[in-house]
């Protein structure tokens, strides 16, 4: 790998005080309360809600990981980021009831659909998993990419990132997060496309490109008897894990919620929807690239995840270099300041305040901050354990998802949809779910201590996607059947939170959210992603 040259640090430098620039203009205009700090004070058009949805899903891990997937043989996994459509059901099918119900965070809105036991299972649960996986992960993979990008030691790289992410966040709340997030979208866009246009270029062109690697590589579907990827638990199993990080995690759901009205929400999310197209084009192709020039015997790296650093590296000129290396950074950092915001408000939000109701909104915007501050030490704590945990445990922190999203998948779809679907229902759901994760989890990890013939074996050594899409139906039956033998919740409790309760004047101004080209353009977006599944096929 080449290092950088001096004009690319002048444009990373320039980066840099582009971002503190802006987050200097957001800090000086001082938050009047908790609506301003946690939620940009509501007021965001539908043009920053979108890039500020792409930033957060888009972490450098991502980038370098979904290079990997287009250098090694992992295809099927592109599927997770054609949920372009899942993004677009955020706004035609969930924000509507979020925004009506004027919540800061998903298990808030879990306690006016259900109870106050669902709210602080949500809570606690969240806030647990982001700080034991969201930040740790974030931190470590982008500890990894800026060590190798800026040819400096992982400690130094990870502690800097964090602390200069921290800084604005603390002090500029979602504001900075969503502003600095709309550029980070633009510098790291710019810089990718390109990396993938001179990469085809170095190549030989799109042609030459499937010529070696070969038609077959191109292919995403899978056999349903293949072992790792077989095509109907892929298809199941990431729709599943797609509904609940887009459309329930509080870490996508909060940047829609700043959105001024439901309009600009919606408009935001098919923006959003856009936008997720990009990463198929923009960092799996480079991945394939990389691949090719390698086969060609021009370019060398050892493991898929050196595929994109050393594309960018031997590829593009000094200055260019600088750019890829700043979109980089700024999806680091937009992830970061992402989960560092979401983490405060589910700790102010729904368990400080509840535990002391009529906190003043001046004090709640100063634990807002602490609660921030304690997650920034906490995310440097972890970059030592992280240091030393294995590359096969990381795998595993990734992979969590596919047992965390089946339960709470099923409570917030059965939510909206049936007005049957009552508090113990839920409850139940989320416990079983979260108790058959951790058995999951532990016979994975244990399997190879098992006896091949007995049935923990067989739990623990089951394809995980087809694993995740039998834990999401027993979610769904759970829900059901305990819902069925008790009372039915009341029509009041529920007025408005479920598709059958919505009065007329409801329905109405729902209608009056959008127009034709909001659905033309929702259209445009689901063809693209068949588009997309047709021609990934062989």
């Amino acid at each position: 790998m080449k290092g950088l040259e001096t004009l690319d640090w002048i444009v990373i430098g320039g980066y840099f005080l582009v971002i503190l620039g802006i987050a200097l203009w957001v800090i000086l205009q001082k938050q009047k309360d908790t609506a301003d700090y946690f939620l940009a004070g509501r007021n965001m058009g539908w043009f920053v809600v979108g890039a500020s949805i792409f930033a957060s899903n888009i972490g450098s891990e991502h980038v370098v990981g979904l290079a990997g997937t287009g250098a090694s043989d992992k295809l099927p996994l592109l599927i997770y980021e054609l949920h372009a459509w899942i993004v677009l059901m955020l706004g035609w099918v969930f924000l509507p009831f979020y925004a009506r119900s004027g919540v800061f965070t998903m298990p808030e809105f879990l306690e006016k659909r259900y109870s106050p036991n669902a709210r602080w299972f949500l809570s606690i649960f969240s806030l647990l998993a982001y700080i034991l996986t969201k930040v740790s992960v974030t931190i470590y993979a982008g500890g990894v990419v800026i060590s190798s990008l800026l040819q400096i030691d992982f400690l130094t790289g990870a502690l800097a990132t964090v602390v200069l992410t921290g800084i604005y966040t603390v002090l500029g709340g979602m504001k900075a997060v969503v502003y600095t997030e709309a550029l980070q979208t633009v510098i790291l866009i710019i810089g990718a496309a390109t990396l993938t246009f001179m990469g085809l270029d170095a190549v030989g062109g799109w042609g030459e490109l499937k010529a070696t690697v070969g038609e077959d590589y191109f292919d995403m579907w899978r056999p349903p008897s293949d072992p790792d990827f077989p095509w109907p638990s892929l298809v199941i199993t990431s729709t599943i894990v797609g509904i609940w990080y887009w459309c329930t995690d509080q870490y996508i759901v909060q940047r829609v919620l700043t959105a001024r009205n439901i309009k600009e929400g919606r408009r935001g999310t098919i923006w959003g929807g856009f936008l997720k197209l990009l990463p198929v084009f923009l960092f799996l192709i480079p991945g394939v690239i990389a691949l090719a020039l390698k086969q060609q015997g021009k370019l060398e790296w050892e493991s898929a995840d050196q595929a994109f650093p050393v594309l960018m590296s031997n590829l593009l000129p000094a200055g260019l270099r600088g750019l890829v290396a700043a979109g980089l950074l700024a999806a680091l950092m937009s992830s970061l300041a992402s989960v560092f915001n979401s983490c405060a408000t589910l700790f102010t939000k729904d368990i400080y305040e509840k535990l002391r109701p009529g906190t003043p909104e001046k004090k709640l915007l100063n634990i807002g901050k602490i609660a921030t501050v304690i997650i920034v030490f906490l995310g440097i704590a972890w970059i030592p354990v992280m240091q030393n945990i294995s590359g096969v445990l990381y795998e595993y922190l990734q992979s969590v998802q596919s047992y965390i999203a089946p339960p709470i998948t099923a409570v917030f779809l059965l939510g909206v949809f049936s007005k049957r679907i009552n508090a113990k229902g839920a409850m139940a759901t989320l416990v079983i779910g979260l108790a058959i994760a951790v058995i999951r989890l532990t016979l994975e990890l244990s399997k190879d201590y098992l006896d091949p013939e007995s049935i923990f074996f067989l739990i623990g050594d089951m394809n995980f996607l087809s694993f995740a899409a039998w834990m999401f139906l027993a979610s769904v039956l759970i829900a059901v059947v305990v819902s069925l033998m008790s009372p039915a919740p009341s029509e009041e409790k529920l007025s408005g939170l479920t598709y059958s309760t919505l009065s007329e004047e409801q329905k109405a101004e729902n209608k009056a959210s959008y127009n034709i080209w909001d659905i033309l353009a929702s259209l445009a977006v689901l063809a693209i992603v068949v588009f997309i599944m047709i021609s990934f096929n062989g």
